[in-house]
């Protein structure tokens, strides 16, 4: 069963950590000293939070939809073809602490949308994605370069 994802930026990671913790009744089940991720049941979720960089502003990087099977992450990507949208595909990556299949795509409001699939961990962030590299977000929006 798929599950909703979103992926919000803060200034104040430990703040942001007790007040989700608080919120969601549960301690992350992720926690590095830039990062921290939930994967609840109840609310079904994958709520994320990372600290803004790059003179970035907090507030909602992203939404997204995490299948549990490449068979799921497939009907998604039929999906998106459906919805008449351009579909960037990122394919395997290393994002977040986690090894995943994505895509990515706008909705006509400018909301960006991840789909992926995730298969293992990763010990790093990785590669922060095409949001944060200003290939889905305006101009004014965009990170400075990963180093």
């Amino acid at each position: 069963m798929k599950r909703i994802h979103v992926h919000a930026k803060t200034d104040d990671l430990a703040g942001s950590i007790a007040f989700y913790s608080a919120m969601f009744g549960a301690a992350p089940t992720v926690t590095k000293t830039d990062y921290a991720k939930w994967q609840l049941d109840d609310p079904r979720i994958n709520f994320a939070i990372s600290l803004v960089g790059c003179g970035g502003a907090a507030g909602i990087e992203h939404l997204g939809i995490q299948a549990e099977t490449p068979q799921e992450l497939a009907d998604v990507y039929t999906n998106l073809a459906n919805a008449d949208q351009p579909v960037l595909e990122e394919g395997k990556t290393t994002c977040c602490y986690a090894k995943s299949e994505k895509s990515w795509v706008k909705d006509p409001n400018g909301i960006v949308w991840e789909a992926f699939f995730t298969d293992g961990e990763a010990t790093v962030y990785g590669d922060p994605g095409p949001v944060a590299k200003g290939a889905l977000s305006a101009p004014e929006t965009t990170c400075c370069p990963v180093v």
